[in-house]
C-alpha cells in the first residue's frame, strides 16, 4: 500500500487530513478518520469507523480494532493492541519497556499490552507495559495502572486501585448485593468469584 499524504477522503473510504502521514504497508478500515498531525507507521492496522485525533502516533506493528476513539496526543507503540470500541483519552500514555534507560537498548524487551473491547482509558492515565485492561473497564483520568484490570472494573489513583464497577454503557453499577440491573440501559450483572459476569447484556 502506498504512502498517503494530503489525500483527504481516499477511494478506500477513509479520511486522512492533509497534515498527517500514513506509511507503507498500513491497513485502514472504511469510515475511519485521521485528523491533524498524526502518523500511522508501517505494518499497522486501524479498523473501521475509528476516530484518530490530533498528534497521534500509531505503530509500527500495532493493531487498532474497529470503532476505537483515540484522542489528541496519544502514542500507541509496538506491543500495544486495542480491541474494538476502545476509548483512549487525551494524552494517556502506554509504555513498552518496564525499566527504560536512554543509553540501554531494550527493543527486544518490549512487553505486550492488551486493551480489551469497550474499555475506557481516561485523560493523562499511564498504562505500564505487560498488562491487560479488561472488557468495558474504566481507568480514571490521571491514574497509573501497574496491574491487570478485570472486566467492568473501575480503577483510579496512583497506583490505580479498584473503586467500583461499570456497565457496558459506562454507567456505574452497584454490586454490593451481588446482582444488579443498570439504571441507564437495563443490562443485568452479577458477581461470580469477585468478578462481574453479564446476565443480560445488549
Amino acid at each position: 500500500m502506498a504512502v498517503y499524504k494530503g489525500t483527504g477522503m481516499s477511494r478506500a473510504g477513509f479520511f486522512v487530513h492533509e497534515s498527517s502521514y500514513v506509511d507503507n504497508n498500513v491497513e485502514i478500515g472504511e469510515g475511519t478518520k485521521i485528523w491533524h498531525f498524526s502518523h500511522v507507521l508501517p505494518n499497522s492496522k486501524v479498523g473501521r469507523n475509528c476516530v484518530i485525533g490530533q498528534n497521534v502516533a500509531i505503530g509500527p506493528d500495532v493493531v487498532v480494532g474497529d470503532g476505537c476513539k483515540i484522542q489528541n496526543n496519544v502514542s500507541i507503540f509496538r506491543g500495544v493492541t486495542l480491541e474494538g470500541d476502545v476509548f483512549c483519552g487525551p494524552s494517556c500514555v502506554f509504555t513498552n519497556v518496564y525499566n527504560p534507560r536512554a543509553f540501554v537498548e531494550r527493543k527486544n524487551e518490549f512487553r505486550p499490552t492488551l486493551v480489551r473491547r469497550g474499555a475506557t482509558i481516561g485523560a493523562n492515565a499511564t498504562i505500564l507495559c505487560g498488562l491487560t485492561i479488561g472488557r468495558y473497564a474504566m481507568v480514571g483520568a490521571g491514574s497509573v495502572v501497574k496491574s491487570d484490570v478485570s472486566d467492568y472494573s473501575i480503577v483510579a489513583g496512583v497506583p490505580a486501585r479498584h473503586v467500583g464497577w461499570a456497565c457496558k454503557c459506562g454507567t456505574t453499577i452497584d454490586l454490593s448485593d451481588g446482582r444488579t440491573t443498570c439504571p441507564y440501559c437495563r443490562n443485568e450483572y452479577h458477581l461470580v468469584d469477585g468478578r462481574v459476569s453479564p446476565i443480560l447484556e445488549r
